[in-house]
């Protein structure tokens, strides 16, 4: 079915859907660049004020993959992305990245779908960048890079060239809009497993039931109370799981792992540079809140990615991963594939 903005624009005025083949006529005329920046602007003050639906969601996340540059790959067994929405104004340091490492020296591969920082001290491209790797890689390359490391990172720019339709409506706006929650939606890898946090607790059952409806394999959404996209140490962590096309929702807390709760202001960090020394921390080992909170999410990571049978048999993995020197040996063989493939060595 086919609709113009202005239509759509009144449905929203109004508090009615946008139907599923309505969506994906207007979010195609968004990504192609058709429609106009006023009528962008305007639909997407209009749907997050009016509330998007699990159905509006789900077709523009179809569009924004159809428009992508994907990266290929022939086999996604084990493949998850460990991402989060942002936003949650926590400013922690880089939470997801270092997890990757760990998740991916106990046997998860990781395709990591990420950007530089918009609202947090410090966006994941920008922290694996001063880690040392290469972040500009081609399609092919991260698939090698996959291979070879388990673990790719896809800039999001390279791979969502049509967002530059909405890129200054969106600056111009400063307000979040669904754009926000689109892109953990939209792995170019194709990753069927994922971890991801969220900025808002209703966010937890609108994107588990999206990632059902665009077919994911395991998926966990998390939103930890103390305000964390991310599995939390400060608080409870509400949980959306997606498994064998089943959803549960529940609740976890620190104990339930033995572990101690943090308040997550002992994660904070000011820029790049404290996010980096932070992940460095984590990874050796050092005793600390950050340790204890990337192996956590770590662990939630192999659950996710089929690697483990539970958050605490996950954990267990993250833990010897970390300290038998394996998770940063990981990091430092990534940095050197990726600076090989992108002719930085």
């Amino acid at each position: 079915m086919k609709i113009t903005p202005q239509e759509a624009l009144l449905r929203c005025i109004e508090h009615r859907e946008i139907f599923h083949d309505e969506m994906l006529h207007l979010f195609r005329q968004i990504m192609s660049g058709e429609m106009s920046p006023t009528m962008v602007a305007a639909l997407t003050v209009g749907l997050r004020v009016k509330k998007e639906t699990i159905g509006e969601i789900t077709a523009a996340a179809q569009v924004m993959r159809e428009f992508s540059t994907k990266v290929p790959m022939a086999d996604t067994t084990h493949l998850l992305d460990i991402v989060g929405t942002g936003g949650d104004g926590a400013n922690t340091f880089n939470i997801s990245s270092a997890s990757m490492f760990v998740a991916a020296a106990a046997g998860a591969r990781v395709a990591k779908h990420g950007g530089r920082s918009v609202s947090s001290s410090s966006g994941s491209a920008d922290l694996i960048e001063a880690l040392g790797a290469h972040i500009d890689l081609k399609p092919e390359q991260i698939a090698q890079s996959i291979a070879q490391t388990g673990i790719g990172f896809m800039f999001a720019p390279n791979h969502h060239a049509a967002m530059k339709h909405v890129a200054p409506v969106r600056r111009e706006l400063g307000v979040r809009s669904i754009f926000n929650i689109l892109g953990p939606l939209t792995n170019p890898a194709g990753a069927p497993n994922i971890l991801m946090g969220v900025f808002h607790p209703d966010l937890v059952g609108i994107q588990v039931r999206v990632l059902q409806r665009l077919g994911a394999q395991h998926a966990l959404v998390v939103w930890g109370r103390d305000n964390m996209d991310e599995v939390s140490l400060g608080a409870g962590t509400l949980v959306g799981e997606l498994v064998d096309g089943e959803i549960r929702e529940y609740e976890i807390h620190p104990e339930d792992f033995g572990m101690s709760m943090i308040a997550s202001r002992n994660l904070k960090v000011a820029d790049t540079a404290e996010s980096k020394l932070r992940v460095m921390e984590a990874l050796r080992g050092e005793p600390g809140p950050a340790t204890d909170i990337v192996a956590l999410n770590a662990g939630t990571a192999l659950y996710a990615a089929g690697v483990a049978s539970s958050i605490e048999d996950g954990l267990a993995k993250a833990r010897a991963a970390i300290t038998s020197g394996a998770a940063m040996a990981k990091l430092e063989q990534f940095v050197s594939v990726t600076r090989q493939l992108g002719g930085q060595a």
